[in-house]
């Protein structure tokens, strides 16, 4: 393949693009990359709007040297360059995918209206993500490896790349006089990425010269089989799920098993989090859908649990136990609540409720005694506060996470749910009204 085929086949990949954003880190492969779109702004697309950006991890004692190659080079090419420095956090999931986390956040809030994320990954990547998907036991959906397009956040990111190999790459570097930066880290085998591309590839390729562009279209195949699933099971699945998120347990019955998990994954897959295993879903469905009526059962997997009520399963994030947290609260001043629950603020809409007197302390917990008899307003019965819950319908998990008002030993409200006739506001009384903004972290 020549220079001008590579420029090609990447100028078909963004012909319909106007707005580009290329993750830049001064390697070889983003270094072709970013001169192949600045010779196609200057040839075919004057009117390309072309940015770069530098990830910053500090992980290399080299970081700052290669942002200052990026910045000399982005100059030479007149592309506005914008270096931004991350935090890697490795506690959690390692320090590969942590880097990974921190570039696309980072990338994805510096994003602009209309502009789309140009990455660099090339065929010998592919045959390498679908090796090391193979190894983990994926089946299509993981082996269709990496889409050249898909969605980043409410943006696109686009890889042009993927159907050329690094030989071509390396020869366009040559021909074009192109200067680069290497990462040490590319040679260190204990990454499994790089063990394959060092160790395995090498000899595969010795046999089989074109094994990357053949792993390539096997990849592209199980992408093409996975989007047919999604074009007969999304609308079914669409049938399953209530306005919640949760899913249909009564639903899921009538299928076949291996129907039933591929319903599961394209729900895990809009719900954005890790998919589960094999195994992991058949757990799912025995331990939990399936389980006695009167249990509360939950299943962890990675940071989200899956949990059931009333013949539906709810996706939901790892969640701190509350159960001995008690705030304070004057009233004034926002309430900051714990958990990424929100925060509580008096405000012109919200649940209405009478003052406190000014011998009654204010504090907003998360537990209270199931027995606990109370009459909330709109009823004329007491009821305890468990039988309150269930009749409500509010899920196990949620009424550990709703916010308890108290005055003193008091309840008089469940914020959001019910208010007891001990906390209802009157013409005669003074009157909070308590807005709970959720979405504020």
């Amino acid at each position: 393949m020549s220079s001008h085929e590579v420029v090609a086949k990447i100028a078909a990949k963004i012909r319909h693009d106007r707005r580009i954003l290329v993750g830049f880190s001064g390697g070889i492969d983003s270094s072709v990359l970013l001169h192949v779109l600045v010779s196609l702004r200057a040839q075919q697309y004057p009117d390309l709007q072309l940015r770069a950006v530098y990830i910053h991890h500090g992980l290399s004692r080299h970081a700052q040297a290669w942002a200052e190659h990026c910045q000399a080079q982005c100059s030479k090419w007149q592309v506005e360059l914008q270096v931004v420095h991350v935090h890697v956090d490795p506690s959690e999931s390692g320090i590969e995918a942590a880097a990974r986390q921190a570039r696309y956040q980072a990338i994805s809030d510096l994003m602009n209206d209309d502009e789309i994320l140009v990455t660099a990954q090339h065929q010998d990547d592919q045959c390498e993500t679908f090796l090391l998907a193979l190894k983990r036991g994926s089946g299509p959906a993981g082996l269709s490896a990496m889409p050249e397009r898909m969605p980043f956040g409410v943006h696109q990111q686009v890889r042009p790349m993927l159907d050329i190999s690094r030989p071509q790459i390396e020869v366009y570097a040559k021909e074009h006089r192109l200067t680069w930066v290497d990462d040490e880290s590319n040679i260190d085998d204990r990454y499994e990425r790089n063990f394959f591309r060092l160790r395995v590839l090498p000899v595969i390729q010795q046999r089989w010269q074109h094994f990357p562009r053949m792993v390539a279209r096997s990849a592209s195949l199980c992408a093409e089989q996975e989007n047919l699933l999604d074009e007969l099971l999304n609308p079914l699945l669409a049938t399953l799920i209530f306005d919640d998120g949760a899913i249909d347990i009564n639903g899921l019955q009538a299928f076949s098993a291996a129907k039933r998990r591929a319903i599961l994954r394209r729900w895990f897959s809009q719900q954005h989090v890790t998919m589960p295993s094999q195994e992991q879903l058949e757990k799912l469905w025995h331990e939990v859908a399936l389980s006695k009526p009167d249990a509360e059962p939950e299943l962890q997997l990675d940071n989200y649990q899956v949990r059931r009520y009333r013949q539906r399963l709810y996706l939901l994030p790892s969640m701190q136990p509350l159960d001995t947290v008690s705030l304070e609260w004057n009233g004034r001043s926002v309430l900051l609540l714990p958990d990424k629950l929100g925060q509580l603020k008096l405000a012109d809409s919200g649940i209405a409720v009478r003052a406190p007197k000014n011998n009654e302390k204010v504090s907003v917990r998360f537990s209270a005694s199931g027995s606990l008899n109370l009459r909330i307003v709109g009823r004329s019965h007491s009821r305890t506060l468990k039988k309150l819950w269930q009749e409500l319908q509010v899920p196990t998990w949620q009424r550990q996470r709703t916010p308890l008002l108290f005055y003193g030993e008091t309840l008089i409200a469940a914020i959001g749910v019910f208010v007891t006739a001990d906390g209802q506001s009157s013409a005669d009384n003074a009157v909070w009204v308590i807005q709970h903004d959720k979405n504020i972290v």
